[in-house]
């Protein structure tokens, strides 16, 4: 017997906005929403709850940046800090990604697909942070987690 399909929502935080994609643990695969923006340090929150209530996940996955030897980054601490807030505020679960090198891997897909064809306008920074949170979910969806000891 098959579990059946939930949705899981993940996010690309930073300190001007907040790159959010819904998937699911069936197709595994992620969808960029529109980011979130952030104002004096401090998230839409309205905007996530409208998300959250549209996907109802089960799980929140949020990406932990650190630098490229593994060490914690200049962000690492808020990060952690949304993603408790995340739990706090909704009641659900949130697990930890490393989102090291996510941009990259997300502006090189969006390039690609503009070379292509199937993409025609130029990537815009906004679109970046959302396509990032889809790279930190199909990476969660593919197994990857992160032990933070500090979560």
């Amino acid at each position: 017997m098959h579990e059946p399909a939930h949705p899981v929502v993940a996010f690309d935080f930073g300190t001007r906005r907040i790159g959010i994609a819904i998937g699911d643990t069936v197709t595994a695969t992620a969808a960029p929403r529109p980011p979130v923006p952030v104002r004096a340090g401090h998230p839409d929150w309205s905007a996530i709850e409208r998300e959250i209530r549209t996907a109802q996940p089960r799980l929140l996955i949020v990406g932990i940046p650190y630098n490229a030897d593994g060490s914690a980054g200049a962000l690492t601490g808020a990060a952690r800090a949304f993603a408790a807030a995340l739990r706090e505020r909704f009641g659900l679960a949130v697990e930890h990604v490393d989102e090291r090198w996510s941009s990259l891997e997300a502006s090189a897909a969006l390039k690609h697909h503009r070379q292509q064809g199937t993409r025609r306008r130029r990537v815009r920074r906004d679109q970046l942070d959302s396509v990032a949170a889809a790279v930190i979910l199909e990476r969660w969806l593919a197994g990857e987690r992160t032990e933070d000891p500090e979560a």
